[in-house]
Parts: structure tokens; C-alpha cells; sequence
């Protein structure tokens, strides 16, 4: 337990050390105590109005001839005069803008071409992750929640308060690692959610297993998960929780909020949170198919071994079989997850191609399971996710029409967050 106060207290050290240096890298200098904090940006003056010829609802819709005014930052209608367009996107398949449940925006590669550490220097940590959090926008992720470290905290904070090009942040800073018995008493589990609501973590991130290149052995009982999201309930936050083999159905049981990978869990233990009304995030498109990419990057830090990557490839098709188990159970709300780390930032959209090939899922329902699917795990379904007046202008656009060939989702040239437009990229109109 002392190890890992120790770990948490110099990861949070390390954070501020980063936000330091993230004012540094957003042109923010030291002012005197008595000047004001900057307010927060303001959208841009007068409405943007988006004409378009089709646009899915994120909710599984399509939209014909929606012009789309964007007013405050919101979205006030989707039928306004053709005359007020100031964005012509007919050619192009607009959408809400995507959201991704699980990313690592700290992951990122270090100036040698490896995966970073703790020893890189707080400035170009900062830089790092505020580059990796700008690819993940350009790809067409107005939204992350971003699981595993502090120095997610200043990045969320640039970006909501100060206008920090990049993704709404939505993080768990420090996660919480299951150690068995060692994990702690009843009260020691409760001051660990509670810790994570005072450094102002958005969710509680759990390990009740090991990683799976270690044997994905649980490290959780069920009622010590039940006390862990419990206290995160009682104190208004949501819990993710990192679980394989039957520790899915132990969390779903446990009232955890959504279950992460679930590779060699049965289609009882995916039943079991499907009937608790777990949000369920395999992953098949990206993450192991980006590490084995990028393997010599990785190997030789922490668990990133030559056998843990054999690991990872040789079990693959299980992530597939336990993905389709999932869409094919009924009730079952399986979300947009990519778990993406340094390497496939800006990419997370290889996920919708990854669900499609080895899920069964639809393009559309890949699609709305980054959409309104996952706000509403986000617990943001009433403001992300959907095309309808009182909804973020969180508002992309791709080249060509994913229902048909669900590679547009690569090819992304329009990104609205927050009625702010970041990326406007025309290029051939594919036709339709």
C-alpha cells in the first residue's frame, strides 16, 4: 500500500509539474496575484450555419438536406434558411462528432521514437500529450475520456478553460489497482474513491485484473468492487472498471459502470452485465493490432515484453469471439472504446472497421456507439452525441458515405467542437 501512495503522490507531483509546463506551451505567463484568472473562451460571434445533403443523427438517422445553425456553441436548429450557410458540406457525410470511452492521451512516444516515461522531462511530457490529445481531434474525436494518469488533469483544464486546442477530457487521473487483500479495508477502498473526487478525477478507473500480458488474473473479490463503485456512485462519479475471465460479471454484479475488454469472459459473465446495464468496451480494431505494430517501441518497459506481445497476438481471436458474443446478446450496450495508446492517437477511428469485420455490429451501429451510445456512458447523453437543437456544435464531417464504405471514417475533413471550427480540409466530393 505504501508503494503505491508513493507512486500516486509522485505521479501527482509530476502533474503539476506538467501543468506548469502546459501554460508554458499554451503562451500563459505568471501574472501578479491581484489580475483575474483569463475567462473562459467564447464561441464565435453570430451563428455558423452548415448546409448539408445527408447527416446522421448519432442516434440512427439520416438526415436529408439538414441545414444545420450552430449558435453559441449549440446546436439551435437543423432547418435553417439555405441563405444563412456559411459552410457548404454537401458531398460530405456530416455527424456528431465521435466519442472514445477509453484513450491514453499521456501514452505518446518520447524523442527517441519509444514509449515515454517517467523520466522524460515535465516539458516535453506536456508536449506529448497535448499533441496526442490534437491528433485525436483531427481524426474526429470531439470527446475522450482519457483513464490512467494526473497529468491528464491540466490538459482537461487547458482545454475546457482556456480554449487549448483539443477533445473535451473527461479523466480518471491515477487509476485504482486491485491487490488483493494489500488493496486495503473497506475504509481504505472508500478513501481511495474519495481521494480521486478530491483531486478531481471526472470517473474512477479500477483494475480488478491484471493485464492480460501478465495472465489477466483478477485482483479484485466482487465485494470489494462493490464498495469501490459504490462509493464512486455515493459520491456522483462513474466507474470504469479493467476486468477479464468472470471479473465482467463480478463488476456488473458490483453496480461498476462500465467493463473494460472482457477477453476470456462467457457469454454468461457478458449476459450478466447486459442485464445490470453495464456499458461493455471490448476492443478489436486497434489497440493489440497497434502494439504489435509497434513493438520494438514498447518492449522493454514495465509488463511490454517479447511474451506478453505473443500474448496479446496469439489471443487476438478471442477479443473477436467475445466482441460478437456481446453484440449478439440482447440488451447488451456495447460502447466505443479504443483503449488507444502511443501510436494510434488520431487513429481511433480503425475501431469502426474493427467492429464491423470481427463484431457483426453494423456500420451504423459502430457508428452511434461513438455517438449518442456514448454520451449517455459518459453520463452526457442529454448535451453529446446527437444532431438536434440544444446539443454541443460538436460536428464532423467525412469523405464518402460510411454506410456504403465505412473507410470514409478515415478520411475525416471537417471538425467542429463546441461551435469552434478546427479543421476544414475540402477535397474531391466522392460521389454518392
Amino acid at each position: 500500500m505504501r508503494s503505491l501512495v508513493a507512486l500516486v503522490r509522485a505521479a501527482l507531483v509530476r502533474a503539476a509539474l506538467v501543468r506548469a509546463a502546459l501554460l508554458l506551451t499554451g503562451a500563459a505567463f505568471a501574472l501578479p496575484a491581484q489580475v483575474a484568472p483569463v475567462a473562459p473562451p467564447s464561441p464565435p460571434a453570430g451563428p455558423i450555419v452548415l448546409r448539408t445533403d445527408a447527416a446522421l443523427d448519432g442516434r440512427g438517422n439520416v438526415l436529408r438536406g439538414a441545414t444545420i445553425r450552430v449558435t453559441d456553441g449549440r446546436i439551435s436548429a437543423l432547418d435553417a434558411p439555405v441563405a444563412e450557410a456559411t459552410i457548404d458540406l454537401r458531398g460530405y457525410t456530416v455527424m456528431p462528432g465521435w466519442i472514445d470511452t477509453h484513450v491514453h492521451l499521456d501514452s505518446h512516444w518520447d524523442r527517441a521514437g519509444r514509449i515515454a516515461t517517467g523520466t522524460e522531462s515535465p516539458a516535453e511530457a506536456a508536449l506529448g500529450i497535448a499533441l496526442a490529445g490534437w491528433e485525436t481531434l483531427m481524426g474526429g474525436f470531439t470527446t475522450v475520456q482519457s483513464v490512467g494518469d494526473p497529468m491528464e488533469g491540466p490538459l482537461r483544464d487547458m482545454i475546457r478553460d482556456r480554449g487549448f486546442p483539443g477533445p473535451r477530457v473527461l479523466t480518471s487521473l491515477a487509476w485504482i489497482a486491485g491487490r488483493g487483500d494489500s488493496t486495503g479495508t473497506p475504509a481504505e477502498l472508500r478513501a481511495l474513491v474519495q481521494a480521486r473526487k478530491a483531486e478531481g478525477a471526472d470517473l474512477v478507473k479500477i483494475f480488478a485484473s491484471t493485464s492480460q500480458r501478465v495472465g489477466a488474473r483478477p485482483t479484485l473479490t466482487e465485494q470489494q468492487l462493490a464498495i469501490l463503485c459504490g462509493e464512486a456512485k455515493a459520491l456522483g462519479m462513474r466507474s470504469m472498471v479493467h476486468a477479464y475471465r468472470s471479473q465482467v460479471s463480478a463488476a456488473a454484479r458490483a453496480g461498476c459502470n462500465q467493463v473494460e475488454h472482457a477477453t476470456y469472459a462467457t457469454a454468461a459473465d457478458i449476459a450478466t452485465a447486459a442485464a445490470a446495464g453495464a456499458f461493455i468496451s471490448p476492443q478489436v480494431g486497434l489497440v493489440v493490432q497497434n502494439y504489435l505494430a509497434n513493438k520494438a517501441r514498447y518492449i522493454g518497459v514495465g509488463n511490454y515484453t517479447e511474451a506478453g506481445m505473443a500474448t496479446m497476438e496469439r489471443d487476438l481471436p478471442l477479443d473477436f469471439a467475445i466482441c460478437r458474443i456481446a453484440v449478439g446478446t440482447p440488451g447488451a450496450r456495447v460502447v466505443f472504446s479504443t483503449d488507444a495508446t502511443a501510436g494510434a492517437h488520431g487513429r481511433n477511428a480503425e475501431e469502426f472497421l474493427g467492429r464491423v469485420e470481427h463484431c457483426g455490429q453494423t456500420s451504423m451501429a459502430a457508428l452511434v456507439s461513438a455517438q449518442s451510445l456514448a454520451a449517455d456512458a459518459l453520463g452526457m447523453g442529454d448535451r453529446l452525441g446527437v444532431l438536434a437543437p440544444g446539443y454541443e456544435g460538436d460536428i464532423i464531417a467525412v469523405d464518402g458515405d460510411p454506410l456504403r464504405d465505412l473507410s470514409a471514417v478515415r478520411r475525416v475533413v471537417f471538425v467542429m467542437r463546441g461551435g469552434v471550427v478546427y479543421k476544414w480540409a475540402p477535397t474531391a466530393r466522392a460521389e454518392r
